[in-house]
């Protein structure tokens, strides 16, 4: 019975899902896909354990066997004739004055299509620059604008934490965003606080935030009146993770109020 598995296209294209039948095969080994259009290579993303039930769950193709040493030469090819491509284009992106920033070139398997992926403030019209590379390159040319976040998962590099990006170890796509989050977990506003390298709102701020909220749900928020043991003051701050308060009583007098653990962490 068929199987899907989940498979990066190429090195920087998106996660998606493909049919998978006798083939063993698992997390990070390197494959060859039928895709539209011709036959390409990705990286298998998931474990092999979940059962198509459908056809329709699966992208338009499927995962024919596994990456030969030939194939692993002709990437390695690829690669090279990448960069190559990624110079000309930045040559006659210069020429034509274009406002792009190039980030990465990517050859198709059978190096009948390179893709050039590129951040713009706006929408660029780009037809003679394709034109021009057709030229150059004899092959097909897919130019292919992606966002900020896009751009930090292609180029990689490390956070503040010290670590590989999120996005670019492992993550397989993104999720939503929003300033609620550190809102919540009471962080200070601040964009180089709570702004990853891509300048948006940290990834990791996602994973905390539902555990922030289910710990501040019995605690009282900055500036709510509260009644202590030592008198009646108001909130002027809040530990969400060690589950204490401080309450400003007056007259200089601060007094801190714990409350019980909800959770072992």
């Amino acid at each position: 019975m068929a199987r899907i598995i989940e498979v990066q296209l190429g090195e920087y294209r998106p996660v998606q899902k493909y049919q998978v039948e006798d083939l063993n095969c698992n997390r990070d080994d390197l494959v060859i896909m039928e895709v539209d259009r011709g036959t390409e290579f990705g990286r298998v993303v998931s474990d092999i354990n979940s059962v198509c039930k459908t056809k329709g769950e699966a992208t338009n193709g499927k995962v024919l066997r596994m990456a030969t040493e030939e194939d692993l030469r002709q990437i390695a090819g690829n690669r090279l004739k990448a960069q190559e491509a990624l110079a000309d284009c930045e040559k006659k992106v210069k020429e034509q004055k274009l406002d792009m920033q190039l980030i990465k070139a990517e050859y198709t398997l059978d190096a009948t299509k390179v893709i050039f992926f590129f951040t713009a403030e706006g929408r660029i019209d780009f037809r003679n620059l394709v034109k021009d590379l057709a030229k150059i390159l004899k092959v097909r040319i897919e130019l292919k604008q992606v966002g900020v976040r896009d751009k930090a998962k292609i180029t990689g590099g490390f956070g503040v934490c010290g670590r590989e990006l999120c996005c670019s170890s492992y993550m397989k796509g993104f999720h939503p965003l929003s300033i609620k989050m550190p809102k919540e977990q009471g962080l200070p506003l601040n964009p180089t606080r709570i702004s990853g390298v891509c300048g948006r709102i940290k990834c990791c701020m996602a994973y905390e935030y539902q555990v922030y909220r289910e710990y501040a749900k019995d605690l009282p928020s900055v500036g709510e009146s509260l009644t202590t043991q030592e008198g009646k003051g108001h909130v002027i701050e809040v530990n969400i993770l060690k589950r204490y308060v401080r309450v400003d009583l007056g007259e200089g007098k601060i007094s801190k109020v714990a409350y019980a653990q909800k959770y072992e962490l």
